[in-house]
């Protein structure tokens, strides 16, 4: 019986399309030839998986779920040459694993263009050099009010803790391995 979130895939059917493509691809390598295209069935297979895990809850309120969606199937796409099927029956599972890092490097890095924007902001606001809208006398103000929303200063003040943790562990690792 197959498991509830496995319903959508036939997990046999995705592991005999992905040995089939293997080994059509072994022969083509061994003629000298490019590989052949992928099965149209194993790319709606990532698609599937990768659009049913962008539904989980720590997925599903992001703005950016479709690019994590392609994300995901771009990574199926790029390391499907990694999954061995002597090592392993269960395609669905190998994926699912891929799909959910290329996700979380995706919110990694829209976090990092993120808090880019907000220190941008932050600094041209400090230094005096925004000027957003003019007034009646055709002077320009300085809108100060675009990071008095706590919840900006406090995003960036988190990913600032964050960085430095990362930077001492990084610092740490490097010393224990000099020594």
């Amino acid at each position: 019986m197959a498991k509830p979130t496995e319903h959508y895939i036939d997990n046999k059917a995705f592991l005999k399309a992905l040995t089939e493509f293997r080994s059509a691809c072994f022969k083509t390598k061994k003629r000298g030839r490019k590989n052949p295209p992928i099965p149209e069935f194993v790319g709606e297979c990532f698609l599937k998986i990768a659009t049913h895990l962008s539904y989980r809850p720590n997925f599903i309120n992001y703005t950016f779920r479709e690019d994590m969606v392609s994300d995901g199937v771009e990574n199926c796409l790029m390391y499907m040459h990694n999954f061995n099927p002597r090592k392993s029956k269960n395609p669905f599972g190998y994926f699912t694993s891929v799909i959910y890092y290329a996700f979380v490097r995706r919110i990694q890095r829209e976090r990092k263009h993120t808090y880019l924007k907000y220190k941008l902001i932050e600094n041209a606001i400090v230094s005096g050099t925004t000027q957003t809208s003019p007034d009646g006398a055709g002077h320009f103000h300085i809108d100060t009010e675009l990071l008095s929303f706590e919840n900006v200063q406090e995003f960036i003040r988190k990913f600032d803790e964050y960085t430095d943790r990362r930077r001492d562990r990084r610092r740490v690792s490097k010393k224990s391995v000099v020594a």
